[in-house]
């Protein structure tokens, strides 16, 4: 074997033998760069779509003309889920709470009917004592022509708490709010909305479900999510619109702020702020944070590692 006495000699040789190596590697390393710049570029473009389109060129048809004129809310308990039925009132649909143990006040609704001269009507029902509560709901919705959905008992059930820590009630009355008082509405509504040819669902969760911090929530709002999509493959084309909603950190109206809440401005919005962005998305996106800034910081969480989202949740 002949010895090699010019280390440039060597270099060249290796070289020459590892070109088409490089510029394998030079090539897939290429691929990735376009592919990960092409995701980027239809994240953007869905970014407007979404959120900017509607708003600067909106439809030129009400709420009313074009899902129906009344609108269902079921389980309306805090500021976020008030706010959206109150844009909905002041785009002129009439109003029909559903509570489960009366905590949508009569004075409430009352400011709602003379603030936008609509009608607005509450009925309590808790779809989980079975077939009375559901007939005298049924009875509530006579022949209205509800052309919306709303269901927001996902809402009340953002603190994460782990299983072991949560109570037999706690879960049956979590399962119960977020799963089924949720599939017995749509299934209320929707032979309407079908026979009509037009209507919209919106299942209005929380952010705080999208990563796997609890499991009972992680679960519960994972199944509407998984349920709005199967529902928009047997009904998206019979003209019905399903939609679900997970904004982030929004401004209650009422009570003290945490210190992240005190940050407000465009990152953590008003109640009416997100209302606002929210219903434009209605017919445009079957899968929003409803509010553009939501939506930045979501795709940032997503490239975050699972296991970092379970280090972090230990210590808050």
């Amino acid at each position: 074997m002949a010895a090699v006495d010019s280390f440039s000699l060597l270099y060249r040789q290796m070289a020459r033998s590892c070109s088409s190596t490089v510029e394998t590697l030079a090539l897939v390393g290429a691929l990735y760069t376009a592919c990960r710049v092409c995701t980027v570029l239809h994240r953007c473009c869905s970014l407007v779509r979404v959120h900017f389109l509607p708003r600067l060129m909106p439809n030129r048809r009400t709420l009313a003309q074009r899902f129906g004129a009344w609108a269902v809310i079921h389980g309306a308990a805090d500021d976020t889920a008030h706010a959206y039925a109150e844009e909905l009132a002041r785009q002129g649909m009439s109003l029909l709470f559903v509570s489960r143990d009366g905590t949508m006040r009569s004075d409430l609704s009352k400011a709602l009917s003379q603030r936008h001269g609509v009608e607005v009507t509450v009925v309590e029902a808790d779809l989980a004592l079975g077939d009375a509560a559901i007939q005298s709901l049924r009875e509530a919705l006579g022949d209205k022509d509800v052309g919306i959905l709303v269901n927001c008992g996902a809402r009340s059930l953002e603190e994460p708490i782990p299983l072991t820590e949560t109570s037999e009630q706690g879960l049956l009355e979590l399962v119960n709010r977020a799963v089924l008082a949720a599939a017995l509405m749509t299934r209320l509504v929707l032979p309407g909305m079908v026979e009509q040819g037009r209507g919209a669902l919106v299942h209005l969760c929380s952010g705080a479900g999208s990563r796997s911090s609890g499991a009972a929530l992680f679960a519960s709002q994972g199944f509407l999510e998984r349920f709005t999509q199967a529902l928009h493959l047997e009904y998206g084309r019979r003209g019905v619109f399903l939609q679900t909603l997970t904004p982030l950190q929004v401004r209650s109206r009422v009570g003290e702020a945490s210190s992240v809440l005190d940050l407000g401005g465009w990152l953590v919005p008003e109640a009416e702020v997100y209302a606002r962005h929210a219903i434009s998305t209605l017919g445009v996106a079957h899968h929003t944070t409803g509010y553009w800034p939501h939506t930045l910081q979501h795709g940032i969480m997503s490239y975050i590692p699972e296991r970092i989202w379970s280090l972090a949740s230990q210590f808050l």
